[in-house]
């Protein structure tokens, strides 16, 4: 696989294709918003589609090092925005994946940093350079980053978990998606949202300890994405640098394939939502 320079990627043409721009966001922190963003941004770059996931979580940068690229990060976000970097320089492409890019936050700057008119700059020179999915990983709560990261979204991912506390943030943030953007202001067509379940066990479900699918879909009233089963894949994945998805025969790894699919429009049927029937070989033997 030949490696373009970063001057190459920013002066490749642009795609005939409309860019879409997609921010992954909740409202509460620890939910998997980041591992989010990494597996969906390389599971769409992996079936051919020029994609590039921004780091909206100035101060406290993470999508780099799940993504597996934090040593080659030289230029950030607020360095574009602040005119200090081109932005073909800034953008960091994987070495794994041809069609996948990531523009990294700043470590020493604050959120304060981030203002509209810059990232509005921003994502229209990404679509200019042919990007057809611009994946935003927002930051948690509700301040400026996280509404600076949904602000020109023309879809979003709401990533939660099935425990109260994280499904009522997410209603928060539906409230802000429906107010707080740009589409929002002008009247234009509202932001498309999906559900994303994270870390779901329905052995706890059935025990009672956790709210089911259905209860959560109850509560927010937006279509379901899909569900990302309890594992410790996730952490395994974060810790080497390696989006999950690229295990293609761990359980994470299926889930966040059906959900790249979903999203690309795809039907699929949803899994992991059931406890798994095991046989009676599988019984004894584990």
């Amino acid at each position: 696989m030949v490696l373009k320079t970063e001057e190459q990627v920013s002066q490749e043409p642009q795609n005939s294709k409309p860019s879409k721009v997609v921010v992954v966001t909740s409202g509460k922190g620890g939910v998997g918003k980041t591992t989010t963003s990494a597996n969906v941004a390389a599971g769409i770059a992996m079936l051919g589609h020029k994609t590039v996931a921004i780091d909206f979580d100035v101060g406290l940068r993470n999508l780099d090092l799940v993504l597996g690229c934090e040593r080659r990060v030289v230029y950030d976000f607020v360095n574009v925005l602040k005119g200090e970097a081109k932005l073909g320089i800034a953008l960091v492409r994987d070495r794994r994946i041809d069609n996948l890019f990531v523009l990294p936050a700043s470590q020493t700057r604050d959120k304060d940093a981030l203002d509209a008119e810059g990232v509005g700059r921003v994502i229209a020179e990404l679509k200019e350079m042919g990007f057809e999915y611009i994946i935003c990983d927002s930051p948690a709560g509700i301040e400026k980053g996280a509404q600076m990261a949904m602000y020109f979204a023309d879809e979003a991912i709401v990533v939660a978990n099935p425990e109260v506390s994280s499904v009522r943030d997410s209603d928060r943030v539906l409230g802000l998606l429906a107010a707080k953007t740009s589409r929002a202001e002008v009247g234009g067509t509202p932001i498309k949202t999906h559900l994303l379940l994270t870390r779901y066990s329905p052995a706890m479900v059935k025990r009672g300890e956790m709210l089911s699918v259905g209860d959560v879909l109850e509560l927010l009233g937006i279509p379901l994405l899909g569900v990302i089963p309890e594992s410790n894949v996730v952490l395994q994945s974060s810790n080497k640098g390696t989006p999950a998805i690229l295990d293609e025969l761990t359980d994470v790894a299926q889930a966040y394939l059906d959900v790249v699919s979903r999203f690309l429009g795809e039907e699929r049927q949803h899994r992991f939502i059931e406890e798994e029937k095991r046989g009676f070989l599988r019984r004894i033997f584990g």
